[in-house]
């Protein structure tokens, strides 16, 4: 069951899998009945599996649909491109901290996929990313036991602002930043595009 909950969601399909894996270290702890080990397995387990279904699902037909429907939603051609430029060279950290904010986490591999990020980078970034967040939630849950509800409180708390903090910083800079960045884009596009056999 939280195999399957941590798929989908790294899937792109919005179910709650923290509080699956939660429930279920909670579970481990109160009544035995499961290894925690298994539970921290089984959550990495879904969350590296999914992301590479995502991925492949974001590959094949995610770039020709956003190109297609994209300006509807304010993501433009040129922006297209500024998301593969982004990918491109900050891929990994996308990939890697996305596990950790949960809008993120349902459409990084998608999108990974989509701006043509190279696998072999993205498997490595999605495997270490999905241990670090599903194994920490279950053994962290686990080893907390019963403090969790205590601690819960103000670290969601502090973790919650510090999450908006940063995301409305990344939006101005993205926001100031944008037609910079996007010519670069596009000039690093055009030169991939005038190579031989491109």
């Amino acid at each position: 069951m939280v195999t399957l909950a941590v798929l989908l969601e790294s899937m792109g399909i919005p179910i709650p899998a923290e509080t699956c894996i939660i429930t279920a270290s909670l579970y481990c702890l109160k009544t035995h009945h499961l290894a925690i080990q298994g539970v921290a397995l089984a959550a990495i387990a879904g969350a590296v599996i999914g992301d590479n279904f995502g991925y492949m699902i974001g590959r094949h037909f995610g770039l020709p649909l956003l190109e297609k429907h994209g300006a509807r939603i304010g993501l433009t051609s040129e922006r297209l491109v500024l998301g593969r430029y982004l990918f491109s060279h900050h891929g990994s950290a996308i990939v890697f901290l996305g596990r950790f904010v949960s809008l993120l986490r349902v459409c990084v591999a998608l999108l990974a996929g989509a701006c043509n990020m190279r696998w072999r980078r993205f498997m490595l970034f999605n495997t270490l990313g999905g241990t670090c967040w599903a194994g920490g939630y279950a053994l962290g849950t686990y080893l907390l036991g019963r403090k969790i509800s205590q601690l819960s409180g103000p670290t969601g708390m502090a973790i919650g602002i510090a999450t908006i903090i940063g995301l409305f910083f990344s939006g101005l800079f993205l926001r100031k930043n944008e037609k910079r960045l996007t010519q670069l884009a596009l000039k690093e596009d055009a030169m991939l595009s005038a190579r031989p056999g491109a």
